[in-house]
């Protein structure tokens, strides 16, 4: 019999991501997130990114994880294979000219970047990354076997190990109405249940769009290996629970 399952309620600070030249971003401020405002950068110019990604869509796309004001999340500009077989990546949060207002958190971030061609998710990569302000930061990727750059995306839902704390969820649907983690539960080291935020009557535009979201699985005694979540709640798409294993770890 599993043990009673060990929650971990409205930990997680969801951000809707963009795809590659693409889509529409959106923060939510997560555990220990502030309202504040600041007519700033979203990072201090040239100073170095905190960085983290993994895998989706079956190696199609990036979740790339950046920390920073949950009111700017950035989007990519940019992904190029570089010679030594890196990739580099560019980022921008839209605040460099002052004239969006970035809330005064510190927090993590969810960017999806579009896997050009030349990168074989099978094999480790290199992430280089650089954003609007100057500011450089670069991590790896573990390959997978089994994934695959390239193809029509099947649009369903995909999950990502960052960290071994950290979790990306990919889900496609309106791109005004991602995801909003509600709770998470663990009933043991392998399964964890991820319930959505119920959208009430909130309009939602008419379009089909990728859509990333951080989960956190910290304290929950979460296993990175062979784990999996059961996306509920939300939309309508998981109405009838959906599970997904968690590509990576």
């Amino acid at each position: 019999m599993n043990p009673a399952p060990r929650s971990l309620s409205l930990l997680a600070l969801l951000g809707a991501g963009v795809l590659l030249f693409a889509g529409c971003a959106s923060g939510t401020a997560g555990a220990g997130a502030g309202s504040d405002a600041s007519d700033g950068s979203a990072s201090p110019t040239g100073s170095e990114l905190e960085v983290e990604a993994g895998w989706l869509d079956g190696g199609r796309q990036i979740a790339l994880v950046t920390w920073g004001s949950s009111g700017c999340v950035p989007t990519a500009t940019d992904a190029t294979v570089q010679p030594d077989g890196a990739l580099a990546v560019t980022i921008d949060d839209g605040a460099g000219d002052g004239a969006k207002a970035c809330t005064a958190d510190y927090a993590p971030r969810v960017t999806l970047v579009g896997v050009p061609e030349g990168v074989d998710p099978s094999k480790d990569l290199d992430l280089v990354v650089t954003d609007a302000h100057g500011s450089r930061g670069d991590t790896d990727i573990d390959g997978v076997a089994g994934l695959a750059a390239g193809g029509e995306t099947d649009y369903a839902p995909s999950a990502g190990w960052i960290d071994d704390d950290l979790i990306a969820v990919l889900t496609w649907g309106s791109s005004s109405c991602a995801p909003q983690v509600e709770t998470v539960e663990a009933s043991d080291a392998k399964h964890v249940a991820v319930t959505f935020a119920d959208l009430g009557d909130r309009p939602c535009t008419m379009d089909m769009a990728p859509r990333a979201t951080l989960v956190s699985v910290a304290g929950l005694g979460v296993d990175d290996d062979g784990t999996t979540l059961t996306l509920s709640g939300g939309d309508a798409q998981f109405a009838t629970p959906v599970e997904v294993s968690v590509i990576g770890g």
